[in-house]
This record gives structure tokens, C-alpha cells and sequence, in this order.
């Protein structure tokens, strides 16, 4: 609230005469009359009048609609029954374990893809070497992601015939039992003999 001094508050009373007032409280006394008038002849508005100003304006089209509500601020509440946020967890869960499958590798016309399946129940570790690892280990690594003592491994390799034994926990060399073709290793033992076919196209 504005503070007037208490002689320009008695000027503007009319108890004094605007002659006892200095310069400076004669300008602000002509101030403060010039914004009485103003005040004086404004409109009163009616609160009345607004409204019905605003009754009879006609209704925005809905691209209006949709423009005005895109740039108005809104509050938003989410509620989440707890089975629908244990449902929500469940598919983020799902998702996340659910492996990506790609487009897969490209082939060349003379490559194919090899399945390597073994069952061994009570191993730490199983991989595949053989004639297209140049019988080195480490190449190629069995899995057994679900624990049901199945291990497995896909493989491009080159079209035609490859010898190849199972490395059990880095020490048992077994050829594959699932083989049913067989070939002398020239040491007394055998290995699976593999035929990789071309893929289809």
C-alpha cells in the first residue's frame, strides 16, 4: 500500500490550501488527482456482462480444440492396481530374458549351418573340435542355458564332409553318439562324421 504524506493527505482532503505544499508535494498531489479522474470515468465492468460475453462466444472448431489443449499445461495420475503392476513386471520381465533373433548370419553359396547337440548331464563345460577347427579346442563352445543338461551350438561352416568329437569339461574327448556316421581317427578311436549341406535358398 502506497504511503502519502500526511500534509498532501490533508491538501487532498481539502483541510489545507495547495499553496502550503512544496514543489515537489504539488506534483505528486497533481498526480495523484490526475489518477482519481482516470478511476473516475473507467467503465464499471459488470461481472455479469463478462459472462455472458463469454456464453455467446461461439464454440472453437476442433483443430482449435486439439491446438489449445496440445498448449495448455495438464495434470496427469497414474493409478496402478498392484495385479496389473505385477502383470506389467512380468512382460518387462519376459521381454528382457526373451533372446533377439536378427536376420541370422549371411551364407555364402558354399556354407552351411551346423547343429551341434550333445546330453551330457553332469558337465561344466562341453565344445566342439574337429577338422574345421584344425582339432584345436576353444573354437567352438556348447551351451546349456536352461540346465536340462543339453548342450548346444550352431555353426556356419563349409559345405561338404567334417570328422568331430565333444571336449567334456576340457578333458573327455566322446564322439557324438547321436553321430550315426563314424570314421577312423587312425589312433584306435573313431570320430562323428558331419555332412554340411548348402543352405536353401
Amino acid at each position: 500500500m502506497m504511503h502519502i504524506d500526511p500534509q498532501l493527505h490533508r491538501v487532498l482532503d481539502g483541510e489545507l490550501p495547495s499553496d502550503d505544499l512544496t514543489p515537489l508535494q504539488r506534483e505528486q498531489s497533481a498526480a495523484l488527482q490526475r489518477a482519481a479522474r482516470l478511476l473516475a470515468e473507467a467503465p464499471v465492468g459488470s461481472v455479469a456482462a463478462r459472462v455472458m460475453a463469454e456464453v455467446r462466444r461461439p464454440p472453437l472448431r476442433l483443430g482449435q480444440r486439439v491446438a489449445q489443449w496440445l498448449t495448455e499445461r495438464h495434470a496427469v495420475t497414474i493409478a496402478v492396481r498392484p495385479i496389473w503392476s505385477l502383470a506389467l513386471a512380468a512382460a518387462l520381465a519376459a521381454i528382457a530374458v526373451i533372446p533377439s533373433r536378427g536376420p541370422g548370419p549371411v551364407l555364402g553359396e558354399q556354407e552351411g549351418i551346423a547343429q551341434f547337440v550333445g546330453r551330457f548331464p553332469d558337465a561344466r563345460s562341453v565344445e566342439v573340435v574337429g577338422s574345421f577347427t584344425d582339432w584345436r579346442p576353444g573354437a567352438v563352445v556348447l551351451r546349456d542355458d536352461d540346465h536340462d543338461g543339453i548342450w548346444r551350438a550352431s555353426v556356419v561352416l563349409p559345405v561338404g564332409e567334417h570328422e568331430y568329437m565333444f571336449v567334456v569339461d576340457g578333458e573327455r574327448w566322446v564322439a557324438d553318439p547321436l553321430a550315426g556316421r563314424y570314421v577312423d581317427d587312425g589312433f584306435g578311436r573313431q570320430n562323428a562324421l558331419l555332412f554340411v549341406r548348402p543352405l536353401a535358398r
